[in-house]
Parts: C-alpha cells; sequence; structure tokens
C-alpha cells in the first residue's frame, strides 16, 4: 500500500505574529485569523483604543492577543521599537491609505501622505522586523498587503496604484535578498474590500456599479474572504511560495 503524502499544516501555534493597521478592516481580519489559527498576535496601530478593544475580543474568544501602539508613519521611532521587539515569526505589513484623487490635482503633501504610509513605512517595518528573524536565525513569513490596483491601474488613484505596484516590485526583491535566511516575503492583492476605508467611496452609487461590473463573481469583497489567504501565506502550506502575489479579486484582473 502506498504511504499517502500528509498535508501541511494551516496551525501557527506558537508562532509570534505581527499585524500593522490591525485596529479595524483587514488589519483586523488578519489578527482574528492568525489567532484563530494559534498564533499569538501583536495588534499594531497608532489608535490604542481600537487595538486594546480588537486584542480583548480576540481573547475573549479564546486567542491570544497583545498590542503595540506605534505610528509606523514615524519611521524613525518605529524602527527603535521594532528593533527592541522579540523576534516575529511572521509579519502582516498592512497599514495603508488612500487619496482619491484626480492626477492632475494630487498635491505634494497627498503623495508624502500615501507613498509615505503605503511604501516608505512598509518597507522599514519589513526591514526591522526581518533583521530580528535574520539576527535569531529564524526563518519567517512577511506578507505585504498589496492590492488589485498594484497590478492594473485605475482612475484617479495615481498615488495608490504607483504605491502598489511598488510594493509588488520591492516584495519580489526583498524575497530573493531573504531566502537565504528562510524568511518568505509574499503579497496579497485584494479587491475593494468592505472596510472603513472604503465604504465612503461606494457609498457613490456610479462609483459602486463600476466596481461591480469588474468583480466577475458579482459581490464585493468581505474581510473574511482574506482570512484564508493570510493564514495560508503565514502557514507551513505556503512553505515553497516567496516573492509572488495571491491576488483575491473576484477575477477583476482576469479580463
Amino acid at each position: 500500500m502506498n504511504e499517502l503524502p500528509t498535508t501541511p499544516s494551516f496551525r501557527l501555534d506558537g508562532r509570534r505574529a505581527l499585524v500593522t493597521g490591525a485596529g479595524r478592516g483587514i488589519g483586523l481580519a488578519a489578527s482574528a485569523g492568525l489567532a484563530q489559527a494559534g498564533a499569538v498576535v501583536t495588534l499594531c496601530a497608532r489608535s490604542s483604543d481600537e487595538i486594546e478593544a480588537a486584542a480583548a475580543a480576540i481573547r475573549e474568544a479564546g486567542g491570544n492577543a497583545d498590542t503595540l501602539t506605534l505610528d509606523v508613519s514615524d519611521v524613525t521611532r518605529a524602527r527603535e521599537v521594532l528593533s527592541a521587539q522579540e523576534p516575529f515569526d511572521i509579519l502582516v505589513n498592512n497599514a495603508g491609505t488612500n487619496r482619491v484623487r484626480r492626477f492632475t490635482d494630487v498635491t505634494l503633501e497627498d503623495y508624502d501622505v500615501v507613498l509615505g504610509l503605503n511604501l516608505k513605512a512598509a518597507f522599514f517595518v519589513a526591514q526591522a522586523v526581518a533583521a530580528r528573524m535574520v539576527g535569531v536565525g529564524k526563518g519567517g513569513s512577511i506578507i505585504n498587503m498589496s492590492s488589485q490596483m498594484g497590478l492594473v491601474g485605475g482612475p484617479n488613484r495615481t498615488l495608490y496604484c504607483a504605491s502598489k505596484w511598488a510594493v509588488e516590485g520591492m516584495s519580489k526583491a526583498m524575497a530573493l535578498d531573504l531566502a537565504p535566511h528562510g524568511i518568505r516575503v509574499n503579497t496579497i492583492c485584494p479587491t475593494f474590500i468592505v472596510t472603513p476605508l472604503t465604504k465612503p467611496i461606494l457609498a457613490d452609487d456610479a462609483f459602486r456599479a463600476h466596481v461591480m461590473s469588474m468583480i466577475k463573481l458579482g459581490r464585493l469583497g468581505q474581510v473574511e474572504d482574506l482570512m484564508g489567504a493570510v493564514v495560508f501565506l503565514a502557514s507551513d502550506a505556503s512553505a515553497l511560495m516567496t516573492g509572488s502575489a495571491l491576488v483575491v479579486d473576484g477575477g477583476w484582473t482576469a479580463s
């Protein structure tokens, strides 16, 4: 009788995970998913009230969670704080923002805010976490939250597209540099997910109709649609994946 192969585990018991932008939306869902898979999750955001409430909810549900109040856009401070943390096994680099503007109306401040958080902060958070992993000889998984807009263009989204296309390229190059240390780097590219960030723009009937016409599965994304992707990329189930983009877009980029 042939010996059957065993599916690699999706469990994360005993692993430490850091999630940025963790107080709500995608970050909160990622934190909950990792905790449900057994990870010890540190929820990181600049709003302490939100992450404290979220961590309490995770603990009440039987998970293991703590908090780290930190504005990752303050790169100097973020590097200092993260360098002093116990090494993490998993990073979900999720903090991000958008300013919807016509290309001709984008200001220097808009550019600095969007690229500063979506790209610069993501770069140096990953660098600080990876340095601790390398320093103790730990492998690990870095998940950079990208977007379908890192694969295509979109009207009034030059800044967001610029930042997410950059995240895609950055992640591939990071994967090459960190592979010798057993650290995997991948991205998740969601379509429009219903979150506090997207609700205001999705309230516009014309824009919502456009979005619905592009999502071939015929519905908006929910945060739950990303939880499995996060756990998969964090776990041994994706052990041979690095430098890849996991696209969760309902078919937006298929045509």
